[in-house]
């Protein structure tokens, strides 16, 4: 029994962080492999809270950046510096992420390389690291947005092919005034809403003229004049792409 308890402590032993830490820097794959799966939970929630939402392991690129440096941070700690293992990895992934915003952001004349120098707030976390995070992912937020509003337009004027229009003509056949727009626009999101009148849209290619007349406030012959932007508005609703109905919603 007392043999079992001692065969039971030194398997304990070797199952601790710094033991396997020890172990990994002496070359030692199984260690290294264990003393990540013990610490996932923990590269998740760093690389999640760089990153400023829920980072999935095995679908987000964040979680294999988070991964990789941990595993960096294992090479690279020496006990001596006076900083436990976990702060070390901390810093490291959140360097390695900040540097994966900036290369996907195109940033780095906005974003000069940080020294990650020790300016701590009363909570002890680093300021200047916290606001490089911050700077980091605004940037990154706002080329994804600029990179996603070019292939909707893209998108758009493929669509918009299928009717015979362009999105360059669009200016063109805009109502010059704020209110036939606005009628324009609600005649728009009319069809989309209304299965019989979509339908008609796609397989004929045209504005159900004759119905749309009995039932909005707007004459024949302006539908007939309007028919390429309302038809343009149409599928912005239709295909519910995102930039371009947050602008017509505006007007």
């Amino acid at each position: 029994m007392e043999q079992l308890s001692r065969n039971s402590m030194a398997m304990n032993r070797f199952q601790e962080p710094g033991f396997l830490l020890v172990r990994a820097q002496e070359g030692d794959d199984t260690s290294r492999n264990a003393l990540i799966k013990k610490f996932t939970p923990f590269i998740m929630r760093v690389a999640s809270n760089v990153s400023g939402r829920y980072v999935r392991l095995g679908s987000d690129d964040e979680a294999s950046i988070g991964l990789i440096a941990f595993n960096e941070a294992i090479n690279n700690y020496r006990e001596e510096k006076g900083v436990s293992f976990l702060s070390f990895a901390d810093t490291v992934i959140r360097r390695r992420l900040i540097d994966y915003f900036r290369k996907e952001s195109k940033a780095q004349k906005v974003l000069p390389l940080s020294s990650f120098e020790d300016r701590n707030d009363e909570s002890g976390e680093d300021v200047s690291n916290r606001l490089e995070i911050r700077q980091a992912q605004e940037t990154f937020r706002i080329e994804n947005e600029a990179t996603d509003r070019r292939a909707e337009i893209v998108q758009y004027d493929k669509l918009l092919r299928d009717f015979g229009l362009s999105f360059a003509e669009l200016v063109e056949v805009s109502p010059k005034h704020e209110d036939a727009r606005r009628r324009a626009i609600d005649v728009a999101r009319l069809i989309a809403e209304t299965k019989e009148y979509r339908d008609y849209l796609k397989v004929k290619g045209s504005l159900p003229l004759k119905a749309l007349e009995k039932e909005v406030d707007m004459s024949r012959k302006t539908l007939e004049r309007q028919r390429k932007y309302i038809i343009a508005v149409t599928v912005i609703f239709l295909e519910n792409l995102e930039y371009l109905k947050e602008y017509i919603n505006k007007v």
